[in-house]
């Protein structure tokens, strides 16, 4: 997939805290650290991968991106426009430009809407038709570029299948002529074989419209096939972020390196003992001091108990690690400037 070198979006120390009320008076007593100081860019026409276990943030750090929910502080720029705080009509103009497929497609359509209708709904929301027949005729244009055929849309959403129906979810992002789409798990719920036509078409359709993704998923195997880069998330964190065959091949971060060991191969030649991650993820809401992995990390030493890190470049590769291990060893060599911000790859 061609890309050039433009951001399209860049998150910097994106924050997104849930507040945990108590008592009578509803008093903020804690707060749910779901995002805690995320920063990554994604470039035009690429798609960057979100992985990481169920529960880290993926989905809220999506939510945030795409403004569903307001961000506690930092910034997002989109297209070099800082969206963080925006409202309103300008925040309207944005939306028409960013697009979200969710993970399930029967949540996000209206049961009591025809397909054609659900498609028109944002194309007359944003003006981007500019009469009836020109929307129908788009509906029908979109509902065949899926893969469908027109006489659907005239049925309702519980007459087709999951495949079926996120084929639609991915109709109704492009109805609006989007140039970044989030795809929060969008293959997660369906069979095998129609995960493989999902992802054939999300390709086609960002060669053939020079789309940008955020594809969210906890599939290392989907990761691997359709992203260019990735980025490991960790209980609010992105701990690691290089190019998707960097990650695979050389991890940087104990956690990735873990993730990995967990995955069966289907190859018999190259099975090993899957190495299951030790320990529960602790609370977002009572994070452990230093390393936040460190709890279960097997690399960890006293100085992980007592210094933060923060993303230290590699060279087109970073990692929130405080060293630089060797995995096949087990040998660590301290980083000296691990705990000083460094730019994501």
């Amino acid at each position: 997939m061609s890309r050039n070198d433009s951001q399209i979006v860049a998150v910097q120390d994106l924050v997104k805290w849930f507040p945990v009320k108590a008592g009578i008076l509803s008093r903020t007593v804690a707060h749910v650290r779901a995002v805690d100081g995320v920063s990554f860019t994604i470039k035009q026409g690429e798609t960057l991968g979100l992985v990481g276990e169920s529960g880290c943030g993926k989905t809220t750090l999506g939510r945030t991106i795409m403004r569903l929910t307001d961000p506690t502080r930092g910034s997002i720029l989109f297209e070099g426009n800082d969206i963080s705080h925006v409202k309103g009509r300008r925040l309207k103009s944005f939306r028409r430009k960013m697009q979200m497929v969710f993970q399930d497609p029967y949540a996000s359509l209206d049961p009591r809407q025809k397909i054609e209708s659900a498609l028109l709904e944002p194309m007359n929301l944003h003006h981007v038709v500019a009469s009836k027949s020109e929307g129908r005729r788009r509906a029908a244009e979109l509902i065949e570029r899926v893969g469908m055929n027109r006489y659907h849309l005239d049925r309702f959403p519980h007459e087709f299948s999951g495949g079926q129906r996120q084929r639609i979810a991915v109709a109704k992002a492009l109805a609006v002529n989007p140039e970044f789409i989030v795809l929060d798990e969008p293959t997660s719920s369906l069979d095998v074989s129609v995960q493989a036509q999902i992802l054939t078409l999300l390709s086609g359709l960002q060669k053939e419209l020079g789309l940008t993704y955020l594809f969210i998923s906890h599939n290392l195997a989907v990761i691997r096939q359709v992203c260019h880069r990735t980025a490991v998330m960790y209980l609010g964190r992105v701990v690691e972020v290089s190019t998707t065959n960097s990650i695979f091949e050389s991890p940087r971060h104990p956690y990735t390196r873990a993730l990995l060991a967990s995955v069966p191969l289907p190859d018999p030649a190259k099975r090993k003992e899957l190495q299951v991650l030790e320990g529960d993820v602790p609370s977002p809401v009572f994070i452990p001091p230093g390393c936040r992995f460190r709890p279960r990390c097997a690399y960890a030493t006293e100085l992980c108990a007592s210094v933060e890190p923060s993303l230290y470049d590699f060279g087109n590769h970073s990692a929130e690690c405080l060293y630089d291990i060797d995995f096949r060893t087990g040998a660590k060599t301290a980083i000296r400037a691990a705990t000083a911000t460094a730019p994501a790859a």
